[in-house]
């Protein structure tokens, strides 16, 4: 299901830290949470994995966005040179 290292840093977790972490949960993982498919440690190492991957692809996104703004200021420079 989750890779060992999430289900270490699900181990980890506060209370405090697992109830936002379970607050964040969408999709069919909280069904299968409730319908007892899953243990509330496979759940949080689910979820983390899951917020470690959404992570990455915003990353992504910020610095494929960051790229085009500095080619636009780049050429905006060079426009106002010429």
């Amino acid at each position: 299901m989750s890779k060992p290292e999430y289900e270490a840093k699900a181990r980890e977790l506060s209370e405090d830290e697992a109830e936002r972490l379970l607050s964040r949960m969408i999709g069919k993982l909280p069904g299968r949470l409730q319908n007892e498919k899953l243990t509330r440690e496979q759940a949080l190492a689910i979820q983390l994995e899951l917020e470690d991957e959404q992570l990455e692809e915003w990353r992504r996104n910020m610095q494929e966005l960051n790229n085009k703004i500095e080619k636009k200021q780049k050429r905006r420079k060079t426009d106002q040179q010429s």
